[in-house]
């Protein structure tokens, strides 16, 4: 690839996405856009490049954007998140919010779905608890093709296997020839939307939790910035946001504080400017969440 290729992907990928890629990174590029070139008959990278110069051709931008953004991911993904969600914020929030009894998660960078459906599992372990409540999780890409597989809920033995608990692939999903399909319930409890972290957030509504992991590395500061800004603008009181075990806010924003001996974990502060308080890991009447040994009514709509 030439350089002048290579400096013009990199202003198509910043201004179409927000993801910036540094001087080293021209081998990203062409391990991920080979395949693209092969699929469409061009015979080499810098000819579908010519192609793009020449035409704009929107079908052609966006099947090279999604290319260069698509995100490895898999189930219950470093663990230590998915143990905060469920004995930091799942408890808080579900004391914080008892008279309304609606809870709105959103995984802002879903890619397959595992992260989406890692949380749905979790709490459909709580069903008695959550009875009678309106559970929404919105899970969100800018890949169309990354979506498509997360709404189909169909994983390989190989996915499956990469750090889920055998409790939860035994509860949650059915195997289909070599493949595992998850179960009508948590497919259900599931949204999916193609959405552009770099767009307007005012249609998505406002959330309890964001996740938005190992998202935040591919952006600029000035980007990275102004997407937490954005987010805090989007949450309800007690907001919790979760970023990637080496992501920080140190810098970009301060609407969000630190919830202490949570790593990755921050909370929306109250209107005071008032950091979090220490993390509290049940509720108020100090007894454990109770998990349902049954499947119970589905907690979801």
């Amino acid at each position: 690839m030439t350089p002048r290729d290579f400096d013009y992907l990199r202003t198509l990928l910043k201004s179409a996405s927000g993801l910036v890629l540094t001087d080293d990174k021209q081998y990203l590029i062409e391990s991920r856009l080979l395949p693209v070139a092969k699929k469409l008959k061009y015979e080499t990278i810098d000819a579908m490049v010519a192609e793009l110069r020449r035409s704009e051709a929107t079908s052609l931008k966006n099947q090279i954007v999604e290319a260069m953004t698509i995100n490895e991911s898999f189930f219950f993904r470093d663990k230590t998140p998915f143990d905060n969600f469920e004995n930091i914020m799942l408890p808080k929030l579900l004391e914080a919010k008892k008279a309304q009894k609606h809870l709105r998660i959103w995984s802002a960078a879903a890619s397959t779905g595992q992260e989406a459906y890692s949380l749905s599992m979790i709490m459909q372990e709580y069903a008695a608890e959550l009875e009678g409540w309106r559970i929404e999780i919105i899970g969100t890409d800018l890949c169309s093709e990354a979506l498509e597989k997360a709404k189909a809920g169909l994983y390989s033995q190989f996915e499956v296997q990469r750090g889920m608990p055998v409790k939860y692939l035994v509860k949650n999903f059915k195997q289909v020839g070599s493949m595992w399909q998850v179960n009508s319930k948590i497919k259900s409890s599931v949204q999916y939307r193609q959405f552009n972290l770099l767009n307007s957030f005012n249609l998505l509504g406002r959330f309890d939790i964001i996740f938005c992991r190992n998202v935040l590395i591919y952006f600029d500061k000035e980007t990275k910035s102004d997407i937490i800004e954005r987010m805090g603008k989007q949450t309800n009181p007690n907001c919790y946001l979760v970023l990637g075990a080496s992501e920080t806010l140190v810098g970009l924003n301060d609407s969000f504080g630190t919830v202490p001996d949570a790593r990755g974990l921050y909370q929306i502060k109250d209107q005071a400017g008032n950091k979090p308080a220490s993390a509290i890991t049940r509720p108020a009447s100090g007894a454990p969440l109770a998990k349902t040994g049954t499947t119970g009514r589905n907690f979801t709509r």
